[in-house]
């Protein structure tokens, strides 16, 4: 199935000039019918972009959600790091912030896309990013 996803993702991309996440979201890809060194590199970019940019809309609305869900914990979103997110929380309520954390980003898809593969969250906690690793 790989090398069909592949195959039909390009041509896809050559036709439209753009392919999409699973969230309808368009990335161009202008250089697809490129010659030469630069045709590889806009292949690759347009069989990733739907992956990595599906991956990217999922993150953000779990972003989008955090606030909400953990409003009445003594914790804040900082960041995110590619697919992770990153809080400030005090020490009671660690336990308290990954549950909500996990529920909000397990679903974030939810409902604009049901994924055939759900969605795990794995959490961490420690005094620095590197600690909770």
């Amino acid at each position: 199935g790989i090398r069909t996803y592949m195959d039909d993702t390009v041509a896809f991309a050559k036709e439209h000039l753009y392919v999409e996440t699973l969230f309808g979201r368009r990335i161009n890809t202008p250089n697809i019918a490129d010659r030469g060194p630069r045709a590889g590199f806009a292949k690759r970019a347009a069989i990733n972009a739907p992956i990595q940019g599906t991956a990217a809309d999922v993150i953000r609305r779990a972003m989008i959600r955090m606030p909400e869900a953990i409003e009445k914990l003594p914790a804040k979103m900082l960041l995110q790091v590619h697919d992770e997110l990153l809080f400030e929380v005090e020490d009671s309520a660690v336990d308290d912030l990954i549950k909500a954390a996990k529920t909000v980003m397990e679903a974030a898809s939810l409902p604009a896309v049901k994924l055939d593969v759900p969605l795990t969250v794995d959490a961490g906690q420690g005094a620095s990013w590197a600690q909770a690793h």
